[in-house]
């Protein structure tokens, strides 16, 4: 494919977004791309606003857009700020009216999955037509509800007619993760070259490198791979969620344990880290409480 055409200049801004590099993507000119690809790259800017924390501004932008990609977009940017009931409602309406929409697909199956809609969200992400992101989020779905002999189904399933793609790469490195032993060293391959190269250097690929280490037991690697993830962003939640697991693999003092975990309460006090070990925290206070002791007298 040609990169300086309107499919190559779209290509570039899909492997930009789902690098993490949203900032690169909202400033890509697209002035250039065909009327067919337009749509879908101001999807992706609409997008990278939302994950840099403009999802106010892009609510503010859509008022009135009834396009289902637009109006889908406003929902998921009303989603994020919090506004959760117009949101679901407006996706539920979407889903049922535009449910062959790629966007709707994508957006709509996020929001239907964090709601606990799971197999909502992967009856519609089973309707796409060659989406690789649509693969990319069945992988994930599928890895949070444990199944990962479905994931790694879909991963090949992929490779079969996207062998080369970024998204295809990055899916299989999570199953990897998740399957062990040898996969640990290969997922740590692909993250490695993604952390390396300028164009896809970003903390969430050095994060992924840094998890490698971790499961190969190279501590002080995954260190390194995490500092400089935060260097590039000091709030990363997940950066500090497995910084906060390192410390505790490597036997740190405490108080560096303590500090990353404020660090991760102010900057995403609904992190997935943080309510787990709550949820595990109340488990275990349930437990003891039917254990106290009782002193006879």
């Amino acid at each position: 494919m040609d990169p300086f055409s309107s499919e190559g200049e779209l290509l570039t801004i899909h492997n930009l977004f789902h690098g993490g590099r949203y900032s690169a993507v909202i400033n890509h000119d697209t002035s250039g791309l065909s009327a067919e690809n337009s749509i879908p790259s101001r999807v992706y800017k609409i997008r990278s606003q939302i994950a840099t924390g403009q999802a106010a501004e892009v609510a503010a932008e859509l008022e009135g857009e009834d396009s289902p990609d637009l109006a889908v977009l406003k929902a998921f940017a009303e989603y994020s700020q919090g506004n959760t009931e117009d949101a679901i409602h407006t996706v539920e309406s979407l889903v049922g009216s535009s449910s062959d929409n790629a966007t709707v697909q994508i957006i709509g199956a996020t929001v239907l999955h964090l709601e606990g809609r799971s197999e909502e969200a992967l009856t519609l992400l089973s309707k796409h037509q060659g989406s690789l992101e649509a693969v990319a989020l069945v992988v994930q779905i599928r890895l949070s509800q444990n199944r990962t002999d479905l994931a790694l189904k879909e991963v090949l399933n992929a490779k079969r007619w996207a062998q080369d793609s970024l998204l295809v790469n990055l899916a299989e490195s999570w199953v990897g993760l998740r399957i062990g032993g040898e996969k640990y060293q290969q997922a740590y391959y692909v993250y490695e070259e993604l952390a390396q190269a300028p164009s896809t250097s970003t903390p969430s690929a050095l994060i992924g490198q840094a998890v490698a280490e971790l499961h190969l037991g190279r501590l002080p690697e995954a260190e390194v791979a995490l500092q400089q993830a935060l260097e590039k962003d000091p709030k990363h939640a997940d950066a500090l969620a497995n910084m906060i697991v390192l410390s505790i693999l490597a036997g740190k003092e405490p108080n560096e344990f303590n500090e990353n975990l404020s660090l991760l309460r102010d900057a995403a006090p609904s992190h997935p880290f943080l309510t787990n070990v709550a949820q595990k925290s109340e488990l275990f206070d349930r437990a003891a409480a039917r254990y106290t002791a009782r002193v006879r007298a």
